[in-house]
């Protein structure tokens, strides 16, 4: 992160005053947003940030940092059409009034919108007519989202459609986290090449680090599998546990335990379903942890699994799991997909396209060959150290803003 010089007008972003919305996470667990909100107060910028509230994070207002969080109550998470358009209505109208307050408190130049939804431009529209810009940073493409929840298109997935083309409309200069969203920007967006910064989601390393392993979580047997993430549909953990199930029914292995680390709208189905498939002693469910528990797993963990589907979203999509695995000098077994094997490289084995037979053959083969495990985590630490941490990527977070203030 940057460090604050004795000259504060030196600065890039000084005196300017930023506001960023993000909807689904709390901060500052929502470690992208976070290292962005630090990244630009300590190149000089006020940052305000509005977002949910969540457990361990219900105040609803705190300075941390020096950034100020307002924090808003939302409905539970919604599993239906509906149920979402509710949860987008009631947020929108939060994050507005919460606007209102910080305009009045503090005072903004720029709001940045961190999608899902692609509506948060709603709440820019009105502030655009007394000359703040807006930024999108393009978290999800939710188009692709929405085919992957619900498998099919229709009018909902036109609708999202037709809202990300005005997000992109509205904005002044977009935040890609990789190149494929960056083309999506530039075809679909309709936005200038120029206007458009890939920022990647790079760990911290001075907080994403190697911490003393525990052996309990092994429950006694010589191999542990971890998985950090969301526990949604799309993320594809009933294929884990089917690789699972092939591993301890089929191969005949008793020495392997699977320790999972996340919460989701698909946490209660998935240890139905691990019950239902026998593996309560085989799999463990720990929820949303702090980031030392997640580290001990990491740390403890001789393989780290990706077994996100294959489909349009999560090819195009940068996984901030991926190079947490390579951050902590894991190697990794996942299914192919674009993005997934541009950040892991040879740090990864690749199994064929939601097949868990070939991914629970691919973690065994890797179980057993402890000096391929060995060299891909070697490779996967080193290419986060050399071209992926958020060192690399906090630069191009303030050109981003440098070109926003030159416009």
């Amino acid at each position: 992160m940057l460090k604050k010089p004795a000259d504060a007008a030196a600065l890039p972003l000084a005196g300017r005053k930023i506001l960023i919305i993000v909807e689904n996470l709390p901060l500052p667990f929502d470690r992208r947003v976070w290292q962005e909100s630090k990244t630009l107060r300590a190149a000089g910028a006020e940052v305000s940030v509005i977002c949910p509230t969540g457990k361990g994070y219900e105040s609803l207002y705190e300075e941390l940092e020096g950034v100020h969080i307002y924090r808003h109550p939302l409905p539970a998470d919604g599993n239906s059409k509906w149920g979402y358009l509710y949860e987008y209505v009631y947020a929108l109208f939060m994050e507005f009034k919460l606007s209102m307050r910080v305009l009045k408190e503090r005072g903004f130049d720029v709001i940045q919108g961190c999608n899902p939804p692609d509506l948060i431009f709603l709440v820019a529209a009105p502030y655009r007519l007394l000359g703040k810009r807006f930024v999108f940073d393009h978290h999800d493409i939710n188009p692709e989202l929405y085919e992957a929840k619900f498998g099919k298109r229709g009018l909902f997935w036109r609708l999202l459609l037709l809202v990300e083309r005005l997000t992109f409309m509205s904005a002044t200069i977009s935040i890609a986290t990789n190149e494929s969203y960056r083309r999506i920007a530039i075809k679909r967006g309709k936005m200038a090449p120029e206007d458009i910064f890939v920022v990647r989601s790079g760990p911290d390393l001075s907080r994403v680090r190697p911490v003393p392993p525990v052996p309990a979580l092994r429950k006694g047997r010589a191999f542990l599998l971890g998985y950090v993430g969301v526990l949604g549909e799309q993320e594809g953990i009933d294929l884990l546990l089917h690789a699972m199930d092939h591993i301890v029914r089929v191969l005949k292995r008793d020495d392997v335990q699977l320790c999972i680390v996340g919460g989701g709208p698909s946490l209660a189905s998935l240890k139905a379903m691990a019950r239902e498939l026998e593996l309560d002693a085989y799999v463990d469910f720990l929820g949303r942890a702090p980031d030392q528990e997640l580290f001990e797993v990491l740390s403890t963990a001789d393989v780290c699994v990706n077994p996100d589907r294959v489909n349009e979203m999560n090819d195009k999509s940068t996984m901030n799991k991926i190079v947490e695995y390579m951050a902590m000098g894991k190697p990794i077994v996942q299914f192919d997909v674009t993005e997934g094997r541009f950040s892991a490289g040879e740090a990864s084995l690749y199994a064929r396209a939601n097949d868990p037979i070939d991914l629970a053959d691919r973690i065994v083969g890797l179980l057993e060959d402890p000096a391929s495990r060995a060299r891909m985590g070697a490779i996967g630490r080193a290419r986060v150290e050399q071209e992926l941490s958020w060192d690399y990527q906090a630069p191009k977070l303030i050109e981003a803003y440098e070109r926003l203030f030159s416009k």
